[in-house]
């Protein structure tokens, strides 16, 4: 795990943003991994464009079987970081609903934990379309809005504009002149499972009652729940289609028509 004299050089923790190599934020990293590793198979021998890179793990995990991958984000520091850190990825910054690519210029759209942040999420799709060759998949995961924030249509989450059920991803990619082939869900498997169990039914409610009302990064963890969460590995999730409304993260593949 990242020390702490070398997290600064990594990016700045907002809370928003996961970072590998922080045992902190190894739960969400972990469960975000978990998707890209599920869906790295359609990605074989493309050429996939990372629409909202983050920190850009997930495009170097992608340039591990991928023909080429770019990699966009609107951060000039996020874009900085991912070109020295991974060599193997082409970056660029870039508005999400103003690609800056050619029409039918790539194979896979890989947009992952991004699209609930955007305020046109329509707009973006449209670009999607637009730049995938005919046949091409766009790959989406984000939070599932009954699972995420399940009272309110309005996300608690500061960063996100909209979170999505999963009919209404259904229905936003169909909109959007996609055929959904696959809308599967993100859970907790066994090993996560067995930590929800040990912490009073809830694995996350366990952390957020450490990190709520805290600076991100400035919290004190306890540390049994500290090692706990950083023995958390991508294969203690799993991606299925069972109990949608129940799942954590929605996964869908759209395939452009």
């Amino acid at each position: 795990m990242t020390t702490p004299a070398t997290r600064a050089e990594a990016l700045h923790l907002t809370g928003e943003r996961t970072v590998p190599g922080i045992a902190e934020e190894n739960y969400w990293y972990r469960r975000h991994e978990a998707a890209y590793q599920k869906l790295l198979p359609l990605c074989e021998g493309k050429t996939v464009l990372e629409a909202g890179c983050g920190e850009g793990y997930g495009a170097g995990l992608i340039a591990t079987v991928a023909e080429r991958v770019l990699a966009l984000d609107y951060d000039v520091l996020t874009t900085e970081h991912v070109a020295r850190r991974y060599a193997s990825v082409g970056v660029a910054r870039a508005n999400l609903v103003f690609l800056p690519l050619r029409d039918a210029s790539v194979d896979v759209v890989a947009n992952f934990q991004v699209i609930e942040h955007l305020w046109d999420q329509g707009a973006f799709l449209a670009e999607c379309r637009r730049v995938l060759s005919p046949g091409g998949r766009l790959i989406v995961t984000t939070p599932n809005r009954l699972t995420f924030t399940p009272d309110s249509d309005t996300p608690l989450n500061p960063f996100h504009t909209r979170e999505l059920a999963p009919s209404e991803l259904d229905e936003l990619l169909r909109d959007a002149g996609f055929e959904v082939e696959t809308l599967h869900g993100l859970h907790h498997g066994e090993g996560v499972k067995m930590l929800d169990d040990k912490y009073g039914g809830s694995i996350i409610d366990a952390q957020l009652d450490v990190v709520m009302g805290q600076l991100p990064g400035q919290a004190n963890w306890p540390p049994a729940l500290l090692a706990d969460v950083e023995g958390i590995q991508a294969a203690d999730f799993a991606v299925h289609g069972e109990d949608l409304d129940a799942s954590l993260d929605l996964v869908a593949v759209a395939v452009r028509r």
